[in-house]
This record gives C-alpha cells, sequence and structure tokens, in this order.
C-alpha cells in the first residue's frame, strides 16, 4: 500500500473558499504534467494491480493506492506527479461532477439535512471544522483556478505531508522512490490552526424536519483528542457500547427490543479535539425510546464501575483487532504514517501496555467527565408531526446525565 497523507482539509479554508480542498482533490485525478492524459495515468497503475484513490477530511487529506511491490516506482511515479504537478485544467466538467456528489447531502429544495455536517455545525459553530468537506453549492461555483493553485502552493509542501508505504518493501527502496518523485517538493511554512470552544450550558439541540420514513438520530458529546491519557479509556467505552451485537447498544437497542436495525457508537478525531457519537435511524414512533435506551446505556458507565470480566472483554477485542491490524496494509499505513501527520506514532507494544493498564475506576471517571447533559448536543433529521420536536427535546432536557 502507498498513501500520501497531507495535512489540509475544510478545517483550513474560509467560508468563502469552502470546498477548495475537496476540489482540489478532484483535480489531481485530470492530469498532470507527466501525465496529462487521465486515463494513460490510471491505466499505468491499474496494470500494477493498483486503483488510484483519494479522500478529503476535515482535517486531512489521503491519497492512495494497492500496488504490487514488483512495480512500487509505478505508484511513486503517478502519485508524486499528480501531488506535485497537477494541472488543475477544465474545472468545469468536475465541478459539475462535484455539485453531483453533493446532492447527497441536500433535499428538493436545496436544503442540508445531512446528519454529520448538521450535528458538526451544532458542535463546533462558527470554527473552522464546522465546514462541509465538499463547501456548498455557491462556493463550489464560485471557485477559480488561481485559488485551486494558491492551495495547492500553501498546503502541498514537505512539512506538510508524509509519504508512507506498507508491505513488503524494502526501506532503502522506498526512500530512494520518495526522494525522486518529491524530493522537489518545497518546503513551506507551517500550518496554522485555531483550537474550538465549545458553547456551554447544554444541552445542545437541532430538529431538522425531513418527510422520510425514517427519523436519524445523533447525540455529541464533545472529548479529548487522541493524545491525551482520557482517549484510550475512551475507545474502550466505545467498544463497550458498540463493538458486535453482543455490545450494550446492539444488544439493547436491536436485539432484545427491536427499536432499530442497527446503531453505532464512534469518535471523529482531530489533533485538538473530537467528538464521541452515538447514531441510529429508526421510525418515528420509535424515537424517544431509542434515544432513551442510548442514553440509559450512556448512564451505565458514569454510575457504576465497568464489570472487570467486560473490561476484560473489550482489552481482548482490542489485543485481537490489533493482531489483524498486522495483516491490513491500508490500517498499518494510516496508524504509522496517518498518526505522523500530527505526532510521533505509539508503537503496538506501547499502545498494549498501556490498554493494560486502564481500570473500571478510570473509564467510571472518564465517563462522568465527558457524558454531561451540558455536554450533550443532540442533532435529528425525520419528520415533524405530531409535535416530534418538541417531544424529543424535553427527552433531551430530562436525560439523566446531570
Amino acid at each position: 500500500m502507498l498513501a500520501v497523507y497531507v495535512r489540509v482539509g475544510s478545517r483550513h479554508e474560509t467560508p468563502e473558499n469552502n470546498g477548495v480542498s475537496h476540489f482540489l482533490e478532484h483535480m489531481f485525478f485530470r492530469g498532470s504534467r507527466r501525465y496529462p492524459d487521465s486515463t494513460v495515468m490510471n491505466g499505468l497503475v491499474e496494470d500494477a494491480g493498483g486503483c488510484l484513490n483519494g479522500i478529503t477530511m476535515r482535517d486531512q487529506s489521503l491519497y492512495y493506492t494497492p500496488i504490487h511491490p514488483r512495480h512500487l516506482e509505478v505508484g511513486f511515479d503517478v502519485l508524486g506527479d499528480i501531488l506535485t504537478a497537477p494541472l488543475v485544467e477544465n474545472l468545469e466538467v468536475e465541478r459539475e461532477i462535484i455539485l453531483e456528489e453533493m446532492m447527497d447531502e441536500v433535499d428538493a429544495q436545496g436544503r442540508d439535512i445531512d446528519l454529520g455536517n448538521l450535528a458538526k455545525r451544532l458542535v463546533y459553530g462558527d470554527h473552522p471544522l464546522a465546514l462541509k468537506i465538499a463547501g456548498t453549492t455557491k462556493t463550489v461555483r464560485s471557485l477559480r483556478r488561481e485559488q485551486l493553485r494558491e492551495h495547492h502552493a500553501r498546503f502541498y509542501t514537505a512539512g506538510n505531508m508524509v509519504v508512507t508505504a506498507a508491505g513488503p518493501v524494502r526501506r532503502e527502496a522506498v526512500l530512494e522512490q520518495a526522494a525522486r518523485s518529491f524530493g522537489g517538493v518545497p518546503a513551506g511554512g507551517p500550518i496554522s490552526e485555531q483550537p474550538p470552544a465549545f458553547p456551554q450550558g447544554g444541552p445542545h439541540f437541532l430538529f431538522v424536519a425531513h418527510d422520510e420514513s425514517q427519523t436519524e438520530l445523533l447525540l455529541s458529546f464533545p472529548c479529548v483528542p487522541e493524545d491525551h491519557p482520557d482517549h484510550l479509556p475512551l475507545s474502550l467505552i466505545r467498544s463497550v457500547l458498540d463493538d458486535g451485537l453482543t455490545s450494550w447498544l446492539p444488544l439493547h437497542i436491536v436485539e432484545r427490543r427491536g427499536l432499530a436495525y442497527s446503531v453505532r457508537a464512534g469518535m471523529d478525531i482531530f489533533d485538538d479535539s473530537a467528538i464521541f457519537e452515538v447514531e441510529a435511524a429508526c421510525t418515528p414512533a420509535k424515537v424517544i425510546p431509542v434515544f432513551e435506551e442510548m442514553v440509559r446505556q450512556i448512564a451505565r458507565l458514569r454510575d457504576e464501575p465497568l464489570a472487570p470480566e467486560e473490561l476484560d472483554r473489550v482489552r481482548r477485542r482490542h489485543r485481537i483487532g490489533l493482531d489483524f491490524t498486522l495483516d491490513d496494509l491500508n490500517a498499518l499505513a494510516g496508524w504509522y504514517g496517518g498518526t505522523e501527520l500530527f505526532r510521533t506514532p505509539e508503537t503496538f507494544e506501547e499502545w498494549l501496555a498501556k490498554l493494560e493498564q486502564v481500570t473500571p475506576q478510570q473509564i467510571q471517571e472518564v465517563a462522568r467527565r465527558t457524558f454531561t447533559l451540558e455536554n450533550l448536543y443532540v442533532c435529528a433529521v425525520g419528520p415533524a408531526k405530531g409535535r416530534a420536536e418538541a417531544k424529543l427535546q424535553k427527552a433531551v432536557h430530562q436525560a439523566p446525565l446531570r
């Protein structure tokens, strides 16, 4: 796996140029100085067993391809050229593609109904982390070639990129190829990121009326970033709540009560903050029971220490997951290369040693600090019939998280 991580995303934008990082990601695959024909460019990589991909996130962008070890130079040549010498020409076709892509996030009237976008705005307010990754229709239509060029020159610099190769490759060969393909990248200057400040006095609530068969519900709790001592206990909490059908949320909401088809818990992690999220979709009549059961399971972690056998179970799941990572080149690249973009990555041994030190009392203390009514943000998208918004808002304010 060959991957290039770049510290640029929608948090590095303004409301005026929102979407420029994502637009630029698309343009990399339209052609470069040495590979002006995108069909030929993709064919070269595919003939070497690869497939070019790109992802724009709020705090980073990722460009990657699996590649056969015997053809490592092909992946380096193509990724190096498209990222260092993009043509950024013929924007109009790609602009239309992006506008079509964005249609998934809006309704027929153009209102934003994407639960994730709405929740980020509720949590982050005016902070750049609240900006949509793809931008808005207005900003995407207004972006010009000069803006994309300026964005590329500002952020695609040596100090802001990590080139990663994972698999049966030799270190010397990787260093040689990286120097040849990326050696001319300018050093660049420091990247500034404004840390977020979260509104006080929760709970915070947003309901967007949308006439669908289900209501989507997302509970967000701002929490600590990955380098904080509380992060590993939160990772274990996530596994207690959602890591298989025997974990608490699927067991009580899906398996035992049939309130929803699925429910998930996860963390959206940035360098200076994170959000612990619990999400489900259900028929409108079941929204209140689903919300109440979500909160009930979360409150259990606050109210009493986790049983030792439960902690052993989730620890074991984490250890096994780490073993699986050794066979997953994408995960290996992310563990080392993706982390290196922000801090020095831990070794597996260091991480496992910390895992063994987490106690039930620690988990309870972290849960009490994180899962409070003042720190709760609830976002819902669904039908507004039968005073649905008012009923859910009342349930939110009565949640037993004081």
